[in-house]
């Protein structure tokens, strides 16, 4: 989950056969191949980047063919996909889960005539490995400010999956917002562990709403939080997580980060088409169209609405950043000073909460 421009850092050359019809000036047609973490149909992360493949299909028509593996566990079983797929005859293959990093790296080191592309990591150990991202963060903070103005219990949650710098940026983000917009806000986190796992989901929204949260974010991939808020008759609220989950507008959800993956996925396979496709490491957010902001309800008021939107537009314009200091750690130390923007490599590799949010960080 990152936010880099698009950084064409290696060309894979110009003699490079990437399979079929290939040629120096690019292919006739391309098959591209996904590997999912979770089921297509589950309202969030994994629903996103399958309306990402439906839109490839529908931009380049009979030029690209697609084939899907959903449900594949991050570890071996992924590298079985993998290699399956890349025998199976696919010139380009994303991986779409943090957990499929190392064995994306693996095979492509098999594969080196596969171009290998994986969401959310940082490994690019070979030429035909590229990286790609969005800076979800930016929508945190958005969420964030809506969550520390409805708040009346001034308790708000999040329900994160695993300790990685994308999910401890996410809830830095969301922290640091909605403490600004009221700086009685207390913050909870519920590490759930997994990625989806509607049970899990669930139960970690009950704890939440046990300990009196009424404003719920989550950055795992289902609908079941939302769910859980929605049955405590308008008492909790929530947002809608990877996918608009629409399903919820008329109840619990009050807005939504949405991922947008079409664009990448258009872009990537028209570089194998065209024959300008060279490794890359991608972070793009809000201004770059990968992060947006679903619909703000009318449950929420106008004015905090119209300070939402200006949020979500001076992050888009480059007039903000969500990590300006001063910022300091969560031990009191002196992270950001007064006006500094965190650098992309400390976002990277964070691994610290900021001041004021309680408990530990599992390891």
């Amino acid at each position: 989950m990152n936010r880099r421009t698009l950084l064409a850092t290696a060309a894979l050359g110009l003699g490079l056969a990437f399979g079929g019809s290939a040629s120096a000036a690019g292919m006739d047609k391309v098959k591209a191949c996904f590997v999912y973490v979770g089921p297509i149909g589950d309202g969030g992360w994994t629903f996103q980047h399958e309306q990402g493949r439906v839109a490839l299909e529908a931009a380049y028509g009979d030029k690209v063919e697609t084939a899907y593996q959903e449900n594949v566990p991050e570890g071996a079983d992924a590298e079985r996909v993998l290699t399956q797929m890349a025998l199976s005859g696919c010139n380009i293959i994303f991986t779409t889960s943090f957990g499929y990093m190392d064995q994306t790296n693996a095979v492509a080191a098999k594969f080196p005539n596969v171009m290998f592309e994986h969401a959310t990591g940082y490994k690019r150990d070979s030429a035909n490995v590229s990286t790609y991202n969005a800076r979800f963060y930016e929508g945190r903070a958005v969420q964030g400010h809506i969550a520390g103005k409805m708040t009346k219990s001034n308790k708000i949650g999040y329900i994160a999956s695993f300790p990685i710098p994308e999910v401890i940026m996410g809830i830095n983000s969301y922290y640091l917002h909605a403490k600004k917009a009221n700086p009685a806000v207390e913050l909870s986190v519920v590490w759930a562990f997994t990625w989806f796992d509607p049970a899990k989901e669930a139960d970690a929204a009950k704890a939440l709403i046990d300990q009196g949260v009424d404003v719920i974010a989550s950055h795992t991939d289902s609908t079941a939080p939302l769910a859980e808020a929605a049955k405590t008759n308008g008492a909790v609220i929530g947002f809608g997580q990877a996918s608009d989950m629409t399903e919820y507008k008329d109840g619990p959800r009050v807005s939504s980060i949405i991922d947008n993956w079409a664009p990448y996925y258009i872009k990537r396979v028209g570089a194998l088409l065209d024959g300008t496709y060279a490794q890359a490491d991608a972070w793009e957010g809000i201004a770059g169209g990968e992060v947006t902001i679903g619909e703000i309800t009318a449950a929420v008021p106008a004015d905090v609405k119209a300070e939402a939107e200006a949020l979500r537009d001076a992050i888009a314009a480059g007039s903000y950043h969500p990590f300006t200091g001063p910022i300091n750690k969560q031990d009191g130390s002196a992270w950001l000073a007064e006006g500094v923007v965190a650098p992309d490599g400390d976002l990277l590799g964070m691994g610290f909460y900021v001041e004021g949010i309680t408990g530990d960080i599992p390891n």
